[in-house]
């Protein structure tokens, strides 16, 4: 099930209660101890890795993490089953999957708003369920639907959040500077929210989620709801924020052209993970072209191709009838000259390298575009 915008509402309200509980900012946590060993369980005393490695520069770390949910009839609904992930300190991650495939529930576990069932999980060094403050202290969270009261100002939403945080008074006025200036809305400091564009109010949360300066950022479908250009403002906007400041980003999307521009992706399917690496080795993995055919007659089209490439799997579909084959481009005057010699008429031909789409079909038989919005048991 996808959340809702109350949904998004109640875990915000979780992160800054518990952080208004927790260690004020003024008083920062204890320093972590050195990332965990793939292999290493956190220590249930200090909840910190007992790995001394120095060479493991991980911001986020997971291993066998589940979490269940009651289901219908006393059944057990797994919305994450075994994760097992590594993110590098400052790098853009991207957790790829379709609506309902799991990636809020991850959020939500990682930032310390839920408990795993099963397995274990740090970030910035810090054990999520023996640290829950420390690793609030250390993260911010741009969630899906906006957090923000559109009848307050600009500067006003951003001392809510400052106080919350308990970030010292003195210090309030200067970040809260610090951080507008970079996101453009130094000169609508003191506009209301609802007069913001749909691109300026994602930079405001943005910025507000910067007001502690944390360590990992995590950003929920960020560009949701906003027109391409707007996207790629915010785009933009991350890319320089990680430049200056070095944070980690961690974000989830079902847009497979945002998941390109990330150093590294997870694709999770039904809340497992079935794929990890970079956008070029993913793909890489894939290695041959796709050949669509659009023909006069895609049913006889099948047959034909299927015997001038005996070895390759031939599907037709919405797109016409379709191939993988190694320098597609080569293929194409082969196959339209066995076409056009059995009668059928071809009316477009194209080849294109391997995309993300075909990176997750490839690894769970369906295409990221054509799903429905709940599978599996992911939320």
């Amino acid at each position: 099930m996808q959340p809702s915008a109350g949904d998004d509402a109640r875990a915000a309200a979780a992160l800054l209660t518990a952080e208004a509980t927790g260690p004020r900012a003024g008083k920062p946590p204890h320093d972590p101890d050195p990332d965990p060993d793939p292999d290493t369980e956190p220590d249930p005393e200090s909840g910190t890795s007992t790995s001394t490695d120095p060479a493991t520069e991980y911001a986020i770390r997971t291993r066998r993490l589940v979490k269940s949910y009651p289901g219908p009839d006393g059944t057990t609904v797994d919305a994450v089953r075994g994760l097992d992930l590594d993110v590098r300190r400052g790098e853009t991650f991207a957790f790829l999957g379709p609506n309902g495939a799991g990636k809020s529930t991850t959020i939500a576990l990682l930032c310390a708003l839920a408990r795993p069932t099963s397995g274990h999980a740090t970030v910035a060094g810090f054990d999520v369920a023996a640290r829950p403050h420390d690793v609030r202290r250390q993260v911010g969270i741009l969630f899906q639907h906006s957090a923000l009261d559109p009848d307050l100002t600009v500067e006003q939403n951003l001392r809510i959040h400052a106080r919350l945080y308990g970030l010292p008074r003195r210090d309030v006025r200067r970040r809260t500077a610090e951080v507008l200036e970079p996101a453009g809305l130094t000169d609508r400091r003191r506009f209301p929210v609802r007069a913001l564009s749909g691109g300026m109010r994602r930079r405001l949360e943005i910025a507000r989620q910067l007001l502690h300066s944390p360590s990992v950022l995590f950003l929920d479908e960020p560009t949701t709801g906003l027109d391409p250009h707007a996207r790629a403002e915010i785009w933009e906007h991350l890319r320089a924020l990680r430049e200056r400041l070095g944070s980690t980003l961690f974000v989830t999307t079902h847009y497979l052209e945002e998941a390109e521009n990330c150093d590294r992706i997870a694709i999770i399917d039904g809340g497992r993970l079935v794929a990890q690496g970079t956008p070029h080795g993913l793909k890489a993995e894939i290695g041959d072209d796709r050949v669509v055919l659009r023909t006069s007659d895609d049913g006889r089209a099948r047959k034909v191709v299927a015997l001038a490439a005996p070895d390759r799997p031939v599907t037709v579909d919405a797109d016409g009838t379709w191939l993988r084959v190694p320098d597609g481009s080569a293929w194409i005057p082969r196959l339209c000259a066995a076409l056009e010699a059995d009668g059928i008429a071809v009316h477009a031909a194209s080849a294109t390298p391997p995309t993300l789409d075909d990176v997750f079909f490839h690894h769970t038989g369906r295409s990221i575009t054509t799903i429905p919005a709940a599978i599996g048991g992911g939320r």
